[in-house]
């Protein structure tokens, strides 16, 4: 799937590259990623990412004249690199927490991406089914939803436990759309570890796991199902990260009455410091979603789906691995077991599904 390109501007960085030629990118077909986030395909063991132009191509958006596609870059490191960006971005959120709060950051989060998706893709919406608006209003509602109850989880529990909960979301509706018995054991296994992570797993103290934490990564597992069926609508209907850009906007509005005033009072209170918070989550704002997504979106042009999906698996234990180094949260035993049983059931449902 790799494949070489010759770059004009061999100046240009790759990630810069690839952002640019993602965004420049034509329709998705359907079932690509459009919403926040955009690491799952709805029935991922089947089929093949061809580039939708058929043939690789320079890109043709504004940004697309002046950057090129990266020289050398095997698809799969873009999709790895889209990967721990992402839950570097997560981590890097925590400490927001204390300052701008659990909703605050959230909503700033989302704010900041919808203005910098807006301003470079500029969604045309005229031409647009109201169907098709709906669809993106529904998207961002759900990602509004799985954003902020993920970060009520991994405020209160360990990112690899939170990150495995919420990830039994795309997994739950890849095997709902299952066409084979053999699936069942892949559920089961699935189960053995979110038993493992809830029952035996130990919060950041040592003590049993918060509650409240586990609801929230539930209910973030509940969104991440509905915004993946959401995706495969919005991806077919707009055109490269319009959806995208839509759907964000939607989901900070939906976050507005709840985080709106937090932020402010966590930017407006004594000794504050207003500039250098904003700049921190305008920073956490490209790492989640708007550089991995684009490095995504060039990864699928380029890859089989079925790989990306067996990459995409990995992304419990990748979260485990951020928490690790960038937050200090040393997993047990039960709780690296019951990620590794999500993880290969994952990898399982995905290798053993229709071809």
């Amino acid at each position: 799937m790799p494949t070489s390109h010759t770059s004009e501007t061999p100046s240009a960085s790759p990630s810069a590259a690839a952002v640019a030629e993602a965004l420049a990118m034509p329709p998705a077909p359907k079932g690509e990623p459009a919403g926040e986030r955009g690491s799952w395909r709805r029935g991922g063991a089947s089929g093949s990412a061809a580039p939708p132009d058929g043939r690789p191509g320079r890109s043709t958006g504004r940004l697309g004249k002046v950057l090129r596609r990266p020289e050398s870059i095997p698809a799969p490191l873009l999709c790895l690199t889209a990967m721990f960006l992402v839950q570097t971005g997560i981590a890097l959120s925590k400490p927001l927490f204390g300052p701008l709060g659990v909703s605050g950051t959230t909503f700033l989060r989302l704010g900041f991406a919808a203005v910098i998706l807006l301003a470079v893709t500029r969604p045309k919406l005229r031409d647009k089914r109201p169907r098709d608006l709906a669809a993106a209003a529904l998207l961002g509602m759900a990602s509004a939803g799985m954003t902020f109850l993920f970060a009520g989880a991994i405020d209160r529990l360990p990112m690899g436990t939170a990150a495995t909960i919420e990830f039994l979301g795309p997994l739950a509706v890849a095997l709902v759309f299952a066409r084979r018995a053999s699936h069942l054991l892949w559920a089961l296994l699935a189960a053995a570890g979110v038993v493992l992570l809830t029952l035996l797993g130990e919060g950041d103290g040592g003590g049993s796991l918060d509650p409240v934490g586990l609801l929230y990564a539930f209910g973030a597992a509940a969104c991440y199902a509905a915004y993946i069926l959401f995706t495969d609508k919005v991806g077919a209907a707009f055109q490269g990260f319009q959806g995208l850009a839509v759907s964000m906007t939607v989901g900070a509005l939906t976050l507005a009455p709840f985080g709106l005033g937090q932020a402010w009072d966590g930017l407006t209170a004594p000794g504050a410091s207003p500039l250098g918070l904003l700049a921190a989550v305008a920073g956490v704002s490209l790492l989640l979603p708007v550089i991995p997504y684009a490095l995504e979106m060039t990864a699928l042009r380029r890859m089989p789906q079925r790989v990306f999906s067996v990459l995409v698996s990995l992304e419990p234990a990748v979260s485990a691995l951020v928490g690790l180094v960038v937050l200090g949260q040393l997993l047990g035993v039960p709780q690296l077991a019951g990620i590794g049983c999500v993880v290969a059931a994952s990898v399982g449902a995905t290798l053993t599904g229709r071809r």
